[in-house]
């Protein structure tokens, strides 16, 4: 699919269309990729996200026609990861990065995409959370102080925030909930204090929330109606945006990174109501669709209007997202098994 016409299918064939998809890039990314210089490293490759952010970088750089390695670094205990980026053109890697002495080996890379990052299963381990997202970003910011780094955040930094009134924007007061949302805030701050210390150019990613047809909101949504469950509408309200504009966002970033950090929303067009979607995902699937308990005059919402403006505009609407879910669930696609917990108003994950 050409990158300067994008043409969005009715239906996604299966797990292989859809990885296509999500690694088609965005004009904008080739132009930063044929604009930025060296080689481009992928740090945490082997989560939702990674593996067709990295193999964006990979298309991107060939469409632009630059010469450049593009690694990918994880564990990979899951080699199917490392097999398809490798039959992708995307070197791998394998490392723990909370090794620190296996950072210190890891290859020289002007450009750095750091993805690295614990959400789920943190209560009772928040110990190991906070050390991958407050001490781990350290040791990069130290192995990776020549380079230009785009490290991804959260909107959960921001907390809750009135409905109807746009979402957060970058210059507003963070107000973390929860051990998580807090390890994310020190996160942002010690890639902060390297690069003020350092000068080194950092892009600090906001992202919320990021959605395909495996996982994300959308498909949460989808799966209880399908299975008659109740949706509880206590967090009535979201952003979503498809996971292939937040790549190609996520790779213009790159050209973007400054000391201090630029720091940036990545979230969908649409305020979004759950009760509204749920209606329209019900519709698609032929189920009622039943709701326990109301929307909350608050919810975690994002502002992406500065990310639309610098990195380029999402190219799939709220609605597509929808058509998109409700037929791959309708026929049974595969789903990563991994609830987003987006219901979450007092940040326990």
């Amino acid at each position: 699919m050409p990158a300067s016409t994008p043409r969005w299918p009715t239906s996604i064939a299966d797990d292989t269309h859809l990885d296509d998809l999500l690694s088609t890039p965005s004009l904008a990314a080739i132009d930063a990729m044929r604009q930025l210089e060296g080689d481009l490293i992928v740090l945490g490759v082997a989560g939702k996200m990674g593996p067709t952010l990295a193999r964006m970088a990979r298309r991107a750089s060939d469409e632009a026609g630059v010469k450049r390695r593009v690694i990918g670094v994880a564990r990979f205990t899951d080699t199917t990861h490392e097999d398809l980026l490798q039959a992708h053109g995307v070197e791998t890697i394998r490392c723990d990065l909370l090794d620190e002495a296996a950072v210190a080996r890891l290859p020289d890379a002007p450009l750095v995409v750091y993805m690295a990052g614990r959400k789920f299963g943190s209560t009772g381990l928040e110990s190991l959370t906070w050390a991958m997202n407050a001490w781990l970003p350290a040791v990069v910011c130290r192995r990776y102080a020549a380079s230009r780094i785009a490290a991804f955040s959260t909107g959960n930094v921001y907390g809750l925030t009135p409905v109807g009134h746009g979402g957060s924007q970058e210059g507003d007061a963070v107000s973390p909930v929860g051990e998580y949302a807090m390890s994310c805030l020190a996160r942002e701050r010690m890639f902060e204090h390297f690069s003020r210390s350092h000068g080194t150019p950092v892009s600090i990613l906001r992202l919320n929330y990021a959605t395909e047809m495996r996982y994300g909101l959308l498909v949460d949504l989808a799966r209880k109606i399908a299975a008659g469950s109740s949706i509880e509408l206590a967090m009535g309200h979201a952003n979503v945006i498809w996971q292939g504009d937040a790549n190609a966002m996520s790779l213009v970033a790159l050209s973007h990174a400054s000391s201090p950090p630029y720091v940036v929303n990545i979230a969908g067009r649409d305020e979004l109501s759950v009760r509204e979607v749920c209606l329209a995902l019900g519709a698609r699937l032929g189920h009622e669709v039943r709701f326990t308990g109301a929307e909350a005059g608050d919810a975690l919402l994002s502002n992406g209007s500065k990310g639309w403006t610098d990195l380029g505009a999402p190219q799939v609407e709220l609605a597509q997202l929808i058509d998109w879910t409700a037929d791959w669930i309708s026929r049974g696609g595969a789903s990563l098994g991994k609830p987003t917990h987006f219901e979450s108003r007092d940040g326990r994950f």
